[in-house]
């Protein structure tokens, strides 16, 4: 009897340990502080900021707004790379961007229906405009460089740290020396 007792409580305690383990969450992951954050990067925010718009504007669902969302970050890395390597010629520039506009165009035929495709068709003026007024706020653009890589705030290549914890006094009157 004593050993199907102790059998009885050492199943019931295997059981409640699995339970126990399969109901604890699954620990976090650490992000990696040697990449840059997702929400620092300035071309991530600027293909999220169209593909939101373009999302609201021709009302697509789900799978429409993954596919939107990674065409527009693959179309919007393009455009940089030829802002970087063309910025000195403007015809070639605007050659290439309409180049990879041509290539989003085709892209996105595959992904909205016929009536989203033409609305976005009819709205692709608006929605390149909306995209350089991104480009072009200085403000925003500083915000996200002084956040990445900040400046030395004073002319000795210091920047602002911890401030330096003050000395604690012993109570009481120790004398002259207390008062300082």
């Amino acid at each position: 009897m004593k050993l199907t007792f102790a059998l009885a409580v050492l199943l019931t305690s295997a059981l409640a340990t699995a339970a126990t383990a399969q109901t604890l969450p699954a620990p976090t992951a650490v992000q990696d502080k040697t990449q840059p954050s997702p929400r620092l990067n300035p071309l991530q925010a600027r293909a999220a900021r169209l593909s939101d718009q373009m999302v609201r504007d021709l009302r697509l669902n789900g799978y429409q707004a993954t596919r939107l969302r990674a065409i527009n970050e693959e179309k919007i890395a393009k455009l940089e790379a030829n802002q970087r390597q063309s910025a000195a010629d403007a015809k070639l520039l605007q050659q290439q961007n309409a180049a990879v506009y041509r290539e989003r165009d085709r892209e996105l035929l595959a992904v909205l229906s016929t009536d989203q495709y033409s609305d976005y068709y009819d709205s692709r003026k608006r929605y390149n405009k909306y995209d350089d007024e991104f480009v072009a706020n200085p403000s925003q653009a500083a915000f996200i460089k002084s956040v990445q890589n900040p400046s030395p705030v004073r002319a000795n290549d210091a920047t602002i740290g911890p401030a330096k914890a003050a000395p604690v006094r012993p109570a009481g009157n120790l004398g002259r020396n207390a008062r300082r």
